[in-house]
């Protein structure tokens, strides 16, 4: 068991969420699924019999997504970072992520369920901190006017 996991708190559509992660990365799968029972789905809110939660995991790293109502929603504040080692996965990543959801600047993105990712290049800190002068801050700026990344431009920069 990892000592940190991410809980990931949905309105009502946890399942379809997790579901919809695991059909997006190859490394992925679903585990335990709790349904709330008469004590819970009073103190909740939630119907009995429906998900409270279900434990995933992608490429590695354990999750917990839970139906909590509509009290909580995402933010960017909190986001996944996905780190690609080529543009074909980016490209993918990025076309399945923000189906339905948000491009948004420098490789972040918001999903249809609100989570927000950024789906980047495994060496995106060499790509922006080399150690030529001058193109950090040319490799930045090409950065900046991107959604989805294009790591042979970043290069080129």
């Amino acid at each position: 068991m990892q000592k940190i996991t991410p809980f990931l708190w949905f309105n009502d559509n946890a399942e379809e969420a997790v579901n919809y992660y695991a059909s997006i990365f190859r490394r992925a799968r679903i585990g335990h699924i709790t349904r709330y029972d008469e004590a819970a789905a009073e103190a909740s809110g939630q119907p009995a019999g429906a998900v409270m939660t279900v434990s995933f995991e992608i490429e590695g790293q354990e999750f917990v997504a839970l139906n909590g109502g509509p009290h909580h929603t995402f933010s960017p504040a909190v986001s996944f970072v996905v780190n690609c080692e080529t543009q074909d996965e980016i490209d993918e990543l990025w076309e399945k992520l923000s189906a339905g959801g948000e491009a948004m600047q420098c490789g972040w993105l918001k999903d249809k369920f609100g989570v927000s990712w950024q789906v980047v290049p495994a060496d995106l800190g060499e790509l922006l901190w080399p150690s030529e002068p001058g193109k950090s801050e040319r490799a930045m700026k090409a950065l900046m006017q991107m959604r989805k990344i294009d790591i042979e431009t970043l290069r080129r920069a």
